[in-house]
């Protein structure tokens, strides 16, 4: 059986016991999904599953606490659970976790980039291709080319947390030293190098704080340091000043908590690769401390605790 309809037989089943389940479905043209909420048979049948369907639905869970619901999680989404449920930001026994083996989803502004994609009457899959039709014409072209750069190093595919499986266990097929890539071209440069680049990358931020909603572990959004008054941390100039600082203090509040879903980069408008920064973080975090976020419900992330002495860091010495 195909994994949607797998998916679709589990949802079935669960339905009744749920308020209801996340999923995704067309969206307002050929080349886009969106999220679903499922509550009835009619929405079943409007459930789709394809490397379009690119949101991480684990970024409802945490607004939905106290309530019994289901959702259908990529491998690199059910990370973003397990940290929730570390956190106690979540609970277990109030959601039902449909997992969905992925081989990767596609980066759209990738695929804006080969062609004009304004008027989509037909997106395809097949062979490890994508094969896109607009009034213009046909174009195809390899999967692998326009997946998410995430996608790339994933050593995830499967789902780490589920109740129903859709799809065979994908063993990883990526290489795990590609996880790092970006984040060592840029170690390479000297400071001021480095330096340029962020001032160049991030002066195109406009501050819209898309990245802050997508993000499945920002969840203090009522009380972010962004909107807060007093103290007031962040003016309403538009100056790099401002927009280094917001990113930083957003890169720092999920330090040792952001599991790499990439929900702030592809939320972007003005595409600026934010996830670069909080790979670095994570890079670190990971030569620190042994940990990476969102792999086991049993670890406490290093952050969340505190001790006299850490065995990997020799303060003494400083």
């Amino acid at each position: 059986m195909e994994a949607i309809g797998k998916l679709r037989e589990d949802i079935q089943k669960e339905l009744e016991d749920v308020e209801f389940i996340i999923g995704w479905e067309q969206g307002f043209d050929a080349l886009h999904a969106t999220p679903l909420f499922i509550r009835s048979q009619e929405d079943i049948d409007r459930l789709i599953w394809n490397p379009l369907c690119v949101h991480n639905l684990a970024s409802y869970l945490p607004q939905l606490k106290g309530r019994k619901v289901g959702v259908l999680l990529k491998g690199c989404d059910s990370r973003s659970v397990i940290q929730l449920l570390q956190e106690g930001l979540i609970q277990r026994e109030e959601i039902v976790i449909f997992g969905i083996s992925c081989p990767g989803v596609v980066d759209l502004s990738k695929i804006r980039a080969r062609m004009n994609v304004s008027q989509v009457k037909r997106v395809s899959f097949a062979e490890g291709n994508v094969t896109i039709e607009t009034p213009q014409g046909r174009e195809e072209f390899p999967l692998d080319e326009v997946l998410a750069t995430k996608c790339l190093s994933c050593q995830y595919p499967t789902p780490l947390i589920y109740d129903h499986l859709a799809g065979e266990a994908l063993s990883p097929q990526r290489p795990a030293d590609l996880l790092y890539k970006e984040v060592e071209e840029i170690e390479k440069l000297d400071v001021k190098e480095r330096l340029a680049h962020w001032e160049r990358e991030l002066n195109r931020c406009i501050r819209c704080y898309a990245c802050r909603n997508a993000c499945p572990l920002c969840v203090c959004q009522d009380y972010c340091a962004a909107d807060s008054r007093n103290p007031h941390w962040l003016s309403q100039r538009a100056g790099i000043g401002e927009k280094v600082m917001w990113h930083i203090m957003h890169a720092l509040h999920v330090a040792g908590r952001c599991t790499d879903c990439g929900e702030c980069e592809r939320a972007c408008p003005m595409d600026i690769p934010i996830q670069r920064i909080r790979k670095k973080i994570n890079k670190e975090i990971k030569a620190l401390f042994d940990y990476e976020a969102g792999v086991n419900t049993e670890d406490t992330p290093p952050l969340y605790t505190f001790q006299m002495e850490e065995s990997t860091i020799r303060e003494k010495d400083w």
